[in-house]
């Protein structure tokens, strides 16, 4: 019979106070997502909220994570939306980290990793227990605890709101990590793209300082090396190198810069 033990490697790598590497897929192709766990990576991040395939479509979802599976990488995924449901339905599939966008307070929050558990703050959770495809069908033995220990909820900090409330949300019991979103915080502070106003980055700096403060850790998007080796030295646990498309763009680019064009020569 198959090994069915399943030990977060994500989780692991944050509850050691150690750095997670990756990289957004955003060309959702289980291809990928097989070759980043060979290339070593911590986990990859599949936003179902700004693209991708419907996260209610079972199938797709779980061709993704065979992928990731396979060669023993971590899916990151970030949800569309905060319902309940829809992190009982990720979590079923076999989705171990999740995170949530665009929250405004910690009650929503609360709800989501509520939702997540079946014991929650020393009494019952919200989470459905029957044979999916994380109980591998009821072939795990003690899923109700290992899947207490090794599930990871977290929240992006993108709103103003959010930065608000922050203290209330890093809170929250059983947060497995705030994920800084600069991009969307700009639009909600007034400021659209302008990541480096200054309101954008005093709004960045709170939750940064407030998360390492309250020791939940913290994430971001890195900006080529010498950012990611700062945010690192700041503090920062989650970091996302970089996506596929752009990945392939910067390659691309550089491939047609270097070709030379034969009307050019002399």
């Amino acid at each position: 019979m198959a090994d069915h033990s399943r030990t977060n490697g994500f989780a692991a790598t944050l509850a050691n106070d150690e750095v997670a590497l990756g990289v957004l897929d955003n060309a959702y192709s289980p291809t990928l997502v097989e070759l980043y766990g060979e290339l070593g990576v911590d986990f990859v991040w599949l936003d179902f909220e700004h693209g991708g395939p419907d996260p209610w479509d079972a199938g797709t979802v779980e061709n993704l994570l065979r992928a990731a599976e396979r060669t023993g990488v971590e899916l990151l995924v970030r949800l569309p939306d905060t319902d309940p449901a829809l992190v009982r339905k990720a979590l079923d599939l076999g989705v171990r980290n999740v995170f949530l966008p665009r929250v405004k307070d910690a009650a929503e929050v609360r709800e989501a990793v509520a939702s997540a558990r079946f014991r929650y703050e020393d009494g019952a959770g919200d989470r459905g227990l029957a044979a999916p495809r994380a109980r591998r069908w009821g072939l795990v033995d003690d899923y109700v605890a290992t899947e207490d220990a090794e599930t990871t909820v977290g929240t992006t900090i993108e709103t103003a709101a959010a930065v608000e409330n922050v203290d209330e949300i890093l809170d929250v019991p059983e947060l497995g990590f705030v994920f800084i979103g600069p991009f969307d915080l700009s639009v909600s502070l007034g400021h659209p793209g302008e990541i480096d106003h200054p309101e954008v980055r005093e709004a960045v700096e709170t939750v940064r300082s407030k998360a390492v403060e309250a020791g939940v850790p913290v994430g971001g998007l890195s900006f080529g090396t010498d950012d990611a080796a700062e945010k690192a030295a700041d503090g920062y646990q989650i970091l996302n190198l970089g996506s596929t498309t752009g990945a392939l763009r910067q390659t691309v680019t550089e491939w047609l810069d270097a070709s030379d064009d034969p009307d050019d020569e002399p």
